[in-house]
């Protein structure tokens, strides 16, 4: 199996990661039966304590409710333990299937087996240590990994997610960046208008620029660190930093987010009604659609009952 891999790889390297083919009746004949299929999920049991008690939970707190827009940096955010336990688990198991992505990103969800019980543990240890940012008000929707490629342009995916608040962290090793001025992320002042629904200020990247550039968005670019956390308000959009990356499968950049409540129930930062003016300001305007906007992003397993 691992020959046929190969074999396939070898061949679809020279078109580049932006290419896509479909399988000829040989690979499907050789990879068909295991092609983006769970084959193998690494352990990831739960620990003692995953989140590590180097940082203080009460000061982020009070920085994400008291910062503006809503924004916090943590450093030291795992345990040690817990932070290699993740890695092993990307590492090892074969969960990432989304392959729809461009510059050869690997998505891997919730629903489609990037699970297991210490990344529910990190996202119950967050809500807990955070109530008056997460609380009861906004459970967990959706949790998701993305492994990179060794090069990813700048600029090449700003967007707003659908949720109150988002967790995004990193576990790869800092030395297998080769540009330390790159592989961060980068969040801009400028929310997503209340009237865009999901595909727009999700995935319309000209229309996002556009507003960004009218807006005139200041960006906050915060360097990669390994076991660094950024926790903001959902609305914000956002984009991974240009990427250049060591080549080998090993220690590609690998980023975890974590998506808490509805981006209309975020009591913090409300959305504006000057973006609601802007957003019907000569911009796309479509139905607002919070209960399916996200839907192809969640998992059913996600549906609790909000408080």
């Amino acid at each position: 199996m691992i020959g046929a891999y190969q074999d396939i790889a070898a061949r679809m390297e020279p078109l580049g990661v932006n290419v896509r083919v479909p399988m000829t009746p040989q690979d499907e004949s050789r990879i068909g039966h295991v092609y983006n299929r769970i084959i193998h999920v690494a352990s990831g049991p739960r620990l003692a304590q995953a989140l590590s008690p180097g940082w203080d939970r009460g000061n982020v707190q009070d920085r994400y409710l008291t910062g503006g827009p809503g924004l916090v940096v943590i450093d030291d955010f795992l345990t040690a333990e817990a932070l290699a336990s993740l890695q092993r688990f990307c590492r090892e198991s074969t969960v990432w299937s989304g392959n729809r992505y461009a510059d050869g990103r690997l998505g891997g969800f919730f629903f489609a087996g990037f699970n297991c019980p210490l990344l529910l543990q990190i996202a119950e240890e967050v809500r807990d240590a955070l109530p008056q940012v997460i609380s009861g008000r906004h459970p967990l929707r959706q949790l998701w990994g993305f492994k990179n490629s060794p090069t990813l342009p700048g600029d090449s995916t700003v967007h707003a997610d659908f949720a109150a608040v988002n967790v995004n962290f990193w576990i790869s090793p800092e030395w297998a960046n080769l540009d330390a001025e790159s592989g961060g992320l980068v969040v801009h002042d400028v929310a997503a208008p209340p009237s865009w629904d999901f595909g727009t200020y999700n995935e319309s990247l000209d229309v996002i620029r556009r507003y960004l550039r009218e807006r005139g968005a200041k960006a906050l670019k915060i360097p990669y660190r390994q076991n660094r956390a950024i926790i903001f308000n959902s609305d914000l959009f956002h984009a991974t930093s240009k990427i250049h990356w060591r080549s080998d499968y090993e220690t590609r950049r690998v980023n975890i987010t974590m998506l808490y409540g509805e981006r209309e129930h975020d009591d913090h930062h409300p959305m504006s009604a000057a973006a609601v003016d802007l957003g019907n300001a000569g911009w796309p305007h479509t139905v607002p659609r919070p209960h399916t906007a996200s839907a192809a992003w969640r998992s059913n397993a996600f549906g609790a009952r909000r408080r």
